[in-house]
Formats: C-alpha cells, structure tokens, sequence
C-alpha cells in the first residue's frame, strides 16, 4: 500500500462521521497536496474517493438553499489553497461523460472563476494538464459543454497566456477543418470567444498579427453547410440573402459592430450597406429586423451619418415609421385589450428594483441650461416600460428620435404628410404609432415643428381622452414631450386644458395610463414651476386622492410627481391648507413602511423635496422624520462593521437606506434651517457622518458630504468642534475620478471656508492645490468647476494671503467657470474673494485681465460695495496702464461686454 492510498484508508473511517466531512474534505486535498510531485512525473489521473468529494461539493453547489451555498462558497476557497483541486475540475468537466452536463459545465465554471483569481499560482503542470484537456476536448458532443471549454479557453487566454500559449490559436485554427462538426463548431465558439476578448492583441506585432492569417481561414467558412457555423462569423454580402433567418440577423448584427469600430473599412459600400439595411428593417421576421434597425441608431452616432443618409431618407423615414406600430404579440403581452385594471394588484416582480442617486450639489444657471454631458434623470423612452425587452417599436422610435436631432428640419418634409394621415387614422393601432413618432421627433424638429403645435397640442389633448388606454398612455408621454412649449404660450388655450385633462388621467381607470400621466405631469411640473401655483389646492386634491386608488408600482411613481411638485413650486407649497391635504397620507405611508423596505427610497426622496420646500411648515413633522434617518444610517453602519469582521456570518448592508436616509437629512438641514439645531443637539449626527465620509463607498460619501455642507449652514455651532478632523478626510475627497464626491466634498469646503473665517488658514494648504488642479483639468464636468471656483474664491475671501500667490494658475478658468451662474449669495462671496486676492497680488491677473472684465460683466444686478470693489478694480487697472493703453487693451473686447463695462463701470 502506497503512503497516499494509506492515507486514504485511514481518512475513508474517519468520513463515517458528517458533521466533520468538510474538515476532513479539505484535510484530505492537503495530504494530496503533498504528494503533488509523486502525480506530476506521469499523466495525472483522480483517485476515486476524491473524485466523488468533488462530485458531492458539485451537487451541493446547486441546492437553491442559501446557507448551503454559502457552505459550498466556504469549501470551495479552502480547497482553492490545493493547485490539485483545478486537476479534479477539469477532469469533471472534460472526461466524465457520465456524469449530467449541468454538473460537467458547473465544474468547469468554477474552474473558470479559479482561473481569473488564482492562475498566476497554477503550478505549470496543473496549466499544462488543464490546456491540454481543453484543447483535446473542444469537439465534446454537448453544445454545453462546448461552450464552456470555449469559455474557459479565453479565460485562461485573458491572463496574459496568448504570448506563452503559442499552439491554441494555431490547433484552433487547424481543428476547423475537420469534418466533425462539434469540433469544427467548437473550435469556431472558442475563437469567436477569443476573438471578442482580445481583439487588439490578435491585431498587434506582439502575435505577429495572427488575425492576418486567421481572417484569411475564417473566410474559407462563409459557405459552410450549417448555418451555425456560418453565422459564427459573417460574410457581410454573399451571406445577405441567406435563407435561415439567424445568418441574415448576425450579418447585421456584423455590420452594426463593424460601424462602431470600423467605419472606415465601410465606407467604400456604405451606399449598398445602406440599402441592405433598409430590406432588411422590413425583414419578415422581427429579429432580424431589429438587429436591422440597430444599424440606423449607430450610423447616427457616426459624423458620416448625414452625407450617407441625405440621399436615402424618403426611404427610411416610412420603414422606421412602420417599424414604431405595436406588433399582434406587444398588444398580447401589454394587455391592450385590458382598459379597466386599476383593483388588480401588481404583479412584484414586474416592478423594477429602484436605485437612490445620491444627491449632487449644483448651481443655477442664466437660462437654466441642462448641463451637457451629465446625466439627467429624465427617461425620454416611450411608456412601454413593463415590456422591458428591447423591441422593434422602441429601436424604430429610438432610431428617429437620434435621426430628428441629427437632420432637424430635413427630416419633417418626408414625415409630414404620413404624419397627418396617421395621427386622424381610423384603426387605434396606426394612430397610436403617429402620437409615438410625434413624440419621438419633439426634441430634434422642435423648432420647425413650432408652426404646427397649435393644432396638434389640442389634438394630442383630446387623445387623453380616447377609449383605447394605449392611446391614451402615449399621448401623456407625448404631450410631456411638448411641456416646454405649451408653458411658454399664454395659459388658457394650453396649460390649463392640458393640466385639467393629465390630472383626470392620473386618476384613470387603467394603470398603465396612470403610470404614464404621473410621469408627464412631473414634467410639466419641471416645466411650468411657479407657473403651477395658482392650481396647487386642485393639484393636491388629485395626487392625495391617487393615494387610495393605486397599486403598489404606480404608488412609487406618485412620490416622485408629489417630490417635483415640491421642487418646482417650492416655498409657496408652506400654506396651512396645502400642508394639511399633502402631510397625513405622506406620514401614514412612513409609518407603515418598516426600516429595511425599499419603498422607503421613493418616499423619503419625495419627503426630502417637501421638507425643503416647507421650510418652517415641516417643523410639526420633523423629530419623528429626523429621528429615523438617523437610526437607519446607525444601523447600516453598525450592519457594514459586523459585515467586514466577520463576512461569513453577515450579510452586507444595503447602503442606498443609509444615502437615501443621509440626503433626506440634507433635505430637513435645507428646509428648517437654523430649527434643525435642536435636532442636532439631541443626536450623535456628528460622529455618524465622521464615518460616512470615510466610507468605501462613493455614494455614501458623496451624501455625507452634501449632509455636512447643509448643516455647516444650518447650525455650525455643532460642526466647527470637528473641523480639525473633517477637513483632511474632505481634502483626501478632492479626487475628480469620482466627479460627484469631489463635487459634494468642494462645495462643503466652501460653506466651512465662509463660517470659519480667518481661523480656515491653518486649514488652506490641505485643500489648495488640489482645487486649483481640478479647475485647470481639461474635461471637466461644468458643475464640478462651478463649485470649485467658488470654494476658491471663498478660500481666497477669508484667507486672502494665502490664497493670492496662486492667482495666476486658476484666475483663467476661475472667470470662465462663473460668467454664466446667476446672481446669488455663493457667487457674490466668490467674486469678493477675488475682488480681495487682486488686492493683495495685482500682478497676479495682468495676464488675464480680460477674463475678469468679462466675469465682472456678467453680474445683472450686484450689490452696492461688490460693485464699488468691481469698480476700484476696473479704473485702477485703467490708470495704471494709462488711457491711450486702455483704449488699445479694450479694443479687443466684444462689443456687447465693452458696452456692458462702459455703461455700468464707466471704463
């Protein structure tokens, strides 16, 4: 008897016992471990007792328990110590046919996983045994499982062995030659893998370009006599009449990949591609027409999108109009025949799982301009939300949508007349796609559509109002489409028959209508802000009555029209009778929720909006509301630190109740104001934000300090003991790869800056150079350089010698960043730190000065010593250059600021 199979025997007594099986499991890789080098000298083969262990582990693995998941998870890092063990896991998928092919693949999966974690520790003969069965059984019979050895193959090809594996492309490419199919197949799956994986490697001298070669052979494969293989890779024109469906769908598919990286490989065909690609938007079956209509919204992205598509929109336009009618299977699973649903209870899982996002502080703009490039909270998709699958209908309509905004006006000549044909037609299915296109369109013809609007919008109104709830649906996304224009016309004709009809809809018979009036009307209510006062008791009257009628889903969706109703409104929401109509069913759903309950997000959003708005109107629901936002950040945090001890006991923490809890705090700080005192003084909010701001977390942070700049302005009083402690931990925030915490982590430096005073200066250096680094940093999101230079200007206001030296390295965009922020308390007390820095170091804006004349200019209406410090600051420059200077100096200036400038400045 070996010393290995004694070993064995004498483990195989102590195994009669259960409870120790997964010690003596582990136990028993060990003592395999040590025999390792006795197994590498010939070709490894399992012992059996082992072999059966993996098996069990395998089996167990599947149980839809959790705790003995989180067993298996256990036994499987520990055994992850023994190389061996990735031995008996290929073996388990490669050579034990049979064994089930749901067991064979898990092996394999789990090796997979052990690949990307720990290959770099593989002992080179586990690698070498592990490739060679991969590479030995890549034809396997099972489809499953010749996935998976693809899987694994570019798993393992991903750590960095393309270089140090020279045979797999070669062996790969040879095997596709073989006339049985499996292994032709699965050869062609790995490479495909491989392929998508390591593209730019294949592509690069450090292989010596084997794509050069492999190109070449995949060619040869067009014409394949299985239609699997040859929609592995495709032939993008012999293959564009082929008979099966799924060749037609990857060529397309093909096509749409090659636009997106290599346009120019394209463009020598693009007029055929094009026309290609309008038969097949028409292709009888929808995927393929989908994967079709993919085409249009990439090419629109491309900049060549305009001169191929000038010639060829008479056509396109009609197939994309087609392309936006529901389907005989959409109208099935939407229930289009279901107009009365609003007593049937949701279905949960149709209820999409909600996402807090963490709030960013942000400045207001001249013309309130969306911020470009930043995301909006705004879904402008149609309101087929509950079909969630990505569909004909959406990609036709998405596809017009990006087509309206890159040729605008060029495109209402061929849309107009279907249009009109379409929006008055008899059959609901067809009027329906027209209220869609016109929605689709809003954005990008909106100006040329302008002409039109005061037919349509009374027509669109009237739809509100027709029989089918489809219809009805997408005339309340479309109508949001258009809010910006109705709330510029007087109100009469628009606003209020548009207002009178959604609040009828909020409260229609079929949930999907409501759904779809809740959302429009939160538009509108973005739109028209103050504009909606006058109809606030009528407008609280319907929202507070939605609280008995809806269901679950559409009761998420009323707390966000109630929280913008907040926003846009705000202050003028603090009236007794609105308060006592809004409060009661607000609070009863927040007693009704317990702590851990996701609804809590939506409404403690929708709360923090009311209380900001409320202000002192709050105050009788405060302690309760403030109370719980602390518990629920104590608990989550307490949650996180027993997580982090000890992960195998614990779960971790859903940290959106802390964000959420954090910013609704936020919200309570903004609204009450100095009243939140009383709350801070009876709570540990201090300490409980220290631990936010230190969070692994980005979100958390990124709350935690919007909290701490709320209360800095709120109650510094309790802020200032923990200045020493929390400004390094802002200053190790000022990191704009994480653009909103750093956003977050700025503002509150400057809200510190302005309550500290001269006692800041200790604190300056901390902060500095980090600030001036990011308003010199190219691509800056614009509100992250708004914040910053005001911070900077505050920096420079209380601690002027400090700050000063450093004029000439942000005084540029310092200018730029701010010219167009409205008038408000932030700005005035940046500019007087400027103001007060150039005082200190002249010298130090001489370069820029017209930078600063033009800052200075786009003040409206500053207060009376800003613009005497303006003024100082504007003659002293003229008459230290001298007048025949100045004259020459503001000659370069546009005409509109030297008017500007001479009209309020005298210079």
């Amino acid at each position: 008897m070996t010393m290995c199979t004694a070993r064995l025997f004498l483990l195989r007594l102590d195994l009669i016992t259960n409870s120790n099986l997964l010690k003596h499991r582990i136990n028993y890789f060990s003592h395999l471990h040590e025999d390792f080098n006795y197994f590498t000298e010939m070709e490894w083969q399992p012992d059996e007792q082992g072999l059966q262990q993996v098996l069990h582990l395998l089996k167990d693995s599947q149980s839809p328990n959790t705790a003995a998941q989180r067993a298996v998870q256990q036994k499987l890092e520990q055994l992850n110590q023994f190389p061996d063990f990735n031995n008996y896991l290929i073996f388990v998928l490669t050579r034990l046919k049979t064994e089930d092919e749901p067991t064979r693949s898990l092996s394999g999966l789990i090796l997979k996983n052990n690949v990307k974690v720990h290959y770099q520790n593989f002992p080179p003969a586990v690698a070498h045994f592990i490739k060679q069965e991969c590479l030995n059984n890549i034809g396997d019979p099972s489809p499953l499982i010749r996935a998976t050895i693809g899987i694994l193959i570019t798993t393992i090809s991903t750590k960095g062995e393309l270089q140090t594996w020279p045979e797999l492309l070669p062996h790969l490419c040879n095997m596709l030659d073989s006339e049985d199919y499996n292994i032709c197949e699965g050869s062609f799956g790995a490479l495909q893998k491989i392929c998508e994986d390591s593209s730019e490697l294949l592509d690069s001298d450090a292989l010596n370009r084997p794509l050069n070669i492999m190109i070449p052979k995949f060619l040869q494969f067009f014409k394949h006599c299985s239609p699997k293989i040859r929609s592995v890779f495709q032939s993008l024109f012999a293959l564009a009449a082929d008979e099966d469906s799924e060749v037609r769908k990857n060529v397309c598919r093909a096509l749409v990949m090659l636009l997106e990286v290599r346009v120019d490989r394209l463009i020598p065909h693009m007029r055929s591609i094009v026309e290609y690609m309008l038969q097949r938007s028409q292709d009888p079956d929808e995927n393929v027409a989908l994967e079709a209509c993919e085409f249009w919204l990439t090419l629109a992205e491309q900049p060549i999108c305009k001169d191929v598509l000038s010639g060829h929109l008479a056509q396109l336009v009609p197939v994309l109009v087609n392309g936006m009618k529901y389907s005989e299977i959409d109208i099935i699973l939407l229930k289009g025949d279901v107009e009365e649903d609003e007593a049937v209870p949701d279905n949960e899982q149709d209820i999409k799982p909600r996402f807090h996002k963490s709030r960013t502080v942000t400045l207001r703009h001249e013309g309130n301009e969306a911020e470009e490039g930043e995301e909006s909270d705004e879904d402008d998709d149609d309101d087929d939300d509950s079909l969630s699958d990505w569909n004909l209908r959406k990609c036709s309509a998405a596809a017009l949508d990006v087509l309206a905004n890159v040729f605008r006006d060029e495109l209402l000549p061929h849309l107009l007349p279907v249009l009109k044909e379409l929006l008055f037609h008899p059959d609901w299915v067809v009027k329906e796609s027209g209220i869609l296109v016109l929605g689709a369109i809003a954005e990008g013809c909106m100006q040329d559509m302008v002409p039109y609007l005061p037919e349509l919008i009374p027509h669109l109104i009237q739809c509100l109002c027709d029989k089918k709830a489809l219809v009805r649906s997408i005339a309340c996304w479309t109508l949001s489409r258009y809010a910006h224009w109705v709330v510029s016309q007087p109100p009469d004709p628009y606003l209020k028959p548009l207002m009178t009809e959604l609040l009828k809809r909020i409260l229609d018979s079929n949930k999907r209508v409501q759904e779809a009036a809740c959302s429009a009307f939160a538009t509108l209510e973005e739109e028209a802000c103050t504009e909606l006062v006058p109809y606030l008791s009528f407008i609280l009257d319907t929202l507070v009555f939605a609280f008995s009628k809806y269901q679950h889903k559409n009761l998420l969706i009323l707390y966000d029209a109630i929280g913008t109703l907040a926003d846009s409104v705000g202050h003028h929401l603090n009236q007794p009778e609105y308060i006592q109509k809004l409060m009661p069913p607000l609070i009863q759903k927040w007693n009704e929720l317990k702590d851990e309950d996701k609804d809590l997000f939506p409404l403690l959003e929708c709360l923090s909006s009311v209380a900001t708005a409320l202000q002192s109107g709050f105050l009788p629901y405060c302690e309760p509301v403030y109370q719980r936002c602390v518990t629920l950040v104590q608990k989550n945090l307490a949650q996180a630190m027993m997580y982090n001890q000890h992960p195998d006991q614990y779960e971790a923490p859903d940290k959106d109740f802390m964000i959420v809890a954090l910013d609704l705090l936020s919200g309570l700080a903004e609204g009450l104001g100095a009243h939140v005192e009383q709350l801070v003084t009876r709570s540990n909010i201090m300490t409980l934000i220290f631990q936010c701001m230190q969070d692994t977390m980005p979100e958390v942070r990124q709350s935690s300090f919007a909290l701490l700049g709320d209360l800095t302005k709120a109650c510094f009083l309790h802020v200032k003991p923990c200045i020493a402690e929390f400004l390094p931990v802002l200053g190790l925030n000022l990191n704009p790869e994480f653009i909103s915490v750093c956003n977050n982590a700025t503002w509150a430096i400057g809200e510190i800056a302005i309550q500290m005073g001269t006692e800041m200066q200790p604190f300056v250096a901390l902060v500095l150079n980090n600030l001036v680094e990011i308003i010199n940093r190219p691509n800056t999101p614009k509100t992250l350089l708004e914040n910053t230079a005001i911070t900077i200007g505050r920096l420079g206001y209380v601690c002027p010698q400090e700050v000063a030296p450093m004029l000439p390295q942000f005084i540029r965009p310092w200018c730029t960043s701010l010219r167009n922020i409205r008038d408000n308390e932030e700005k005035d007390s940046a500019f007087r730190g400027i103001c007060v820095m150039i005082g200190v170091n002249p010298g130090g804006v001489v370069q820029d000065f017209i930078f600063f004349c033009d800052a200075v200019a786009s003040w409206v209406n500053p207060k009376d010593d800003l613009r005497d410090m303006f003024y100082k600051i504007l003659h002293g420059f003229k008459d230290q250059v001298g007048e025949d200077n100045w004259q020459q100096f503001s000659e370069q200036f546009p005409l509109l600021l030297k008017e500007r400038l001479s009209a309020c400045y005298g210079v």
